[in-house]
């Protein structure tokens, strides 16, 4: 004995019932807001940053300020050439304080001696730059840099550097006090 079922008999037979679907979907969007809240450690991207806390991620204005003070700041100060050392120089007084203005100041002596006989010019330009952390008055970043070398006219190949910054407000304006090269 055979049986002939017509085709939608068939499509509703291999479909599982609405209770069971309804379950899934709900066990799907479940699992999703789950590992949402794992991805995000319960802040929304309408959390408020406890006091003190960082802001990196709630406060764009501040971060575009700090991102923006300091790739200048990093592309004034690395960037050189026989005829603007003094230029660069004084950037640097304007754009560095405590450690960093004093590891600038060991690095740059030597710049000053060699960079004339060397006709050496360096050109750098800030990639990319993102803050790891801020708060009030302190940030930490990540700048991701290309430095372009021109020696006696020759040219090098562009190189890549990244630094960790640490930043400082004073007066309205981002000074660097920390960098280290990674």
């Amino acid at each position: 004995m055979s049986i002939t079922l017509d085709r939608e008999t068939e499509q509703q037979a291999e479909r599982p019932p609405r209770r069971i679907r309804s379950q899934l979907v709900g066990a799907l969007v479940l699992a999703a807001v789950g590992a949402g809240l794992l991805t995000y450690g319960g802040r929304g991207p309408t959390a408020v940053a406890p006091a003190g806390g960082d802001r990196a991620l709630v406060d764009a204005e501040a971060t575009t300020q700090v991102i923006g003070d300091v790739g200048s700041a990093l592309t004034q100060i690395f960037s050189y050439g026989p005829r603007t050392l003094n230029a660069t120089e004084l950037a640097s007084h304007d754009a560095l304080t405590g450690r960093a203005a004093a590891d600038y100041a060991r690095l740059f002596a030597v710049v000053r001696q060699q960079a004339p006989a060397q006709k050496l010019v360096l050109t750098t330009r800030v990639v990319r730059a993102g803050v790891s952390d801020l708060s009030a008055s302190t940030a930490h970043l990540l700048v991701f840099l290309d430095q372009l070398t021109v020696r006696a006219g020759k040219a090098a190949p562009v190189a890549a550097a990244q630094l960790s910054v640490t930043a400082q407000l004073r007066d309205g304006h981002w000074l660097i006090s920390d960098f280290q090269a990674l």
